[in-house]
Parts: C-alpha cells; structure tokens; sequence
C-alpha cells in the first residue's frame, strides 16, 4: 500500500519500490481497500528486498517492525528509516467477517495516505 500511494501522491517527486523480507503474494483486501481510495495496486508485485540489495537508494523506510528488524544492510549511503505500521493481515486474522477485516485495511491505508502526504516530505529533506 505504501508504494501505491508513494507512486499515486508523489510520482513526480519520489520514484518509489517496495519489497518485503519474505514474499507472500499480493494480498486482495490491500488490493480492494487501495482501489476503494483509487489506486490501482493490481499488477503490484510481492517481491524480495534480496533483489534491490545492489540498488543504491537515498532512502529505505520500513513500515513494519520485522521488516525494521530484520533489514539488511544496504551500500552506498542509504538512510534507513523506520515509520510504523500495524500490519492488517495480523490484525484481521482473528476477526469473522470480510468486512471487519477489510476496515483493518483500511485503516492502516488511511494512516499510511496520511503520512505519505503530510509527513515524508519532513523526513527525507536534508
């Protein structure tokens, strides 16, 4: 979700990725809670940040407390970041309804909107 809005509010500005530790697929309710706000993240990839470890990035902003801990090592002079996240597949695991789990989603969506618009800026001026 996170690229998605990086790529929908600050295309002209950031050229954003994302990757995670493990792969697990795309997730569905990421991909109807984004489309419910606009954002097509359908043809998204779930991919490796093994495959970005020669990249030499600005920045690296982890949005989940495994990814935070468990981020490796980047060359060159990337800052690492961290901006928490909770992470709504955990979130919705014991709840009954599509609906109940779909507003984890959207939750953290909304949270992840709002910090890409009014707070990235902040953190990576130098």
């Amino acid at each position: 979700m996170a690229e998605g809005w990086t790529k929908f509010l600050k295309k002209d500005e950031i050229e954003a990725y994302s990757a995670g530790i493990e792969t697990h697929g795309l997730n569905p309710y990421a991909v109807k809670v984004m489309a419910e706000s606009g954002v097509d993240i359908s043809n998204h990839k779930s991919t490796n940040v093994k495959d970005f470890i020669d990249v030499d990035f600005d920045y690296v902003i982890t949005v989940c407390g495994h990814a935070n801990e468990n981020c490796p090592v980047f060359p060159g002079n990337a800052k690492i970041i961290h901006v928490g996240f909770d992470d709504p597949p955990t979130l919705a695991l014991e709840l009954k309804t599509e609906e109940e789990k779909l507003n984890c989603y959207r939750r953290v969506r909304d949270e992840i909107k709002n910090f890409i618009e009014k707070k990235l800026a902040e953190i990576i001026k130098d």
